[in-house]
């Protein structure tokens, strides 16, 4: 059973009922949370209860906030790994270092937790019809889902998202529909149907359940590694909702005795062509600015002025962790070096991660004795188009070949 109790507003405090579809806090316009009674939990939920139990998504039910679990709409949603990624260490001169590999998800990203979690709480709620404004991976992720719960989904994403996220979401069957601007262009179009199209609005933190299908990325890093969270967690930050899945997390499992007060530098990770917390963080400010023109190659990242800004500057400052931007030439070459070094395809959000790692090793603000996780949001193979071809010799199979020269390094 879930000991989901209510939603509260993140801002004003205001208590809304779980059992009525909602967006966001009527009273302040601020996010909703999913709220739990915690004490419960502790005396319900035993840990060694997880061993028995399938490793995926929905085996933290009872901090998950679906009360009916044949509600469930799930397309395999498993535990993601946390490799380790020893080279890369060694290289680094770093104690440890992991990388949880999002990619294994269905869809290819991170993104299907959360739509998972919210089209299933939108389903046990009676709703027919989601909308979304998308970078690319959210609208994908949602119209599989929506498919799978035979519900309508509206897509709402910039012009130059990539084309396979185009192409599967046209091929779940979602209507698609492409806008001449910015993710933030997306999102007030569908604010602005919503009246009049009769859809529900599932935006990042725009309403309250894909953060908690997030929330499962902590859940299950604490669980990897035995209740002991990292030093560091480096995160591609976007519109924030895993940074932020996390830090609830975290919160939740010391409140039910799982893990104790320690927590990991919490490091929001984005391109220096929309860094919005980048700028709100070394400013000092507690929320962000838009970002005017914003450009890089990492659409999950190009989002110029998160929703629950506010929040994800309060969970870096409180882990006592910080915000750096990186370039789209050191994300490519990031792509390349964990291609080549560990063998793990990223997506170019993912590699961002691994810039960042090494201009905060640079600056000594990573140390040696860190252990530090890394997160890649997505598969590589949605992103083959930021990788240079080269010409690839052809070989005559009738001629003779000099194998001696096949086998020289390459430059």
């Amino acid at each position: 059973m879930s000991f989901f109790t209510h939603l509260e507003c993140t801002h004003c405090k205001t208590e809304h009922d779980a059992k009525q579809i909602q967006n966001v806090c009527r009273q302040c316009g601020k996010a909703l949370y999913a709220r739990y009674d915690l004490e419960k939990v502790a005396r319900a939920f035993d840990q060694r209860e997880l061993m028995r139990r399938t490793p995926n998504l929905w085996r933290y039910h009872e901090l998950l906030p679906v009360n009916d679990l044949s509600k469930i709409i799930s397309l395999g949603e498993v535990n993601t790994p946390l490799l380790n990624a020893t080279k890369l260490a060694r290289r680094l001169n770093l104690k440890k270092l992991w990388v949880k590999d999002e990619s294994r998800l269905p869809t290819g990203t991170f993104k299907a937790r959360g739509l998972a979690m919210a089209v299933t709480k939108a389903h046990e709620l009676h709703v027919k019809r989601l909308a979304i404004p998308s970078a690319g991976n959210a609208a994908e992720a949602l119209s599989a889902y929506a498919a799978q719960a035979g519900m309508e989904a509206f897509i709402f994403m910039p012009q130059d998202a990539p084309l396979s996220n185009q192409l599967a979401s046209h091929m779940h069957g979602a209507k698609v529909f492409l806008v001449d601007g910015l993710i933030s262009d997306a999102g007030k179009i569908v604010a602005a149907g919503k009246s009049i199209c009769d859809w529900f609005d599932v935006s990042t933190l725009k309403e309250p359940y894909r953060v908690e299908g997030k929330k499962t990325m902590g859940l299950e890093l604490a669980e990897q590694l035995n209740g002991e969270l990292p030093d560091a967690i480096l995160y591609p930050t976007g519109g924030g909702t895993g940074l932020l899945g996390m830090w609830k997390a975290f919160e939740e499992l010391e409140a039910i005795g799982w893990i104790g007060k320690h927590r990991p530098r919490m490091i929001a990770v984005q391109s220096s062509g929309c860094a919005p917390i980048v700028k709100a963080f070394e400013a000092n400010k507690i929320d962000a600015e838009m970002w005017s023109n914003a450009q890089t190659l990492a659409p999950g990242i190009r989002v110029p002025k998160p929703f629950a800004d506010t929040l994800i500057l309060r969970a870096i400052r409180e882990s006592e962790g910080t915000a750096l931007s990186v370039t789209d030439d050191e994300i490519v070459k990031a792509i390349h070096t964990f291609a080549q070094i560990e063998g793990i395809p990223v997506c170019p959000e993912g590699a961002a991660t691994l810039a960042g790692l090494e201009k905060l090793i640079a600056r000594k603000e990573i140390h040696p004795t860190d252990r530090v996780v890394l997160f890649n949001t997505g598969t590589a193979l949605k992103h083959m188009d930021l990788i240079t071809a080269p010409s690839f010799p052809i070989l005559d199979p009738k001629g003779l070949i000099d194998f001696q020269r096949l086998t020289q390094p390459s430059h």
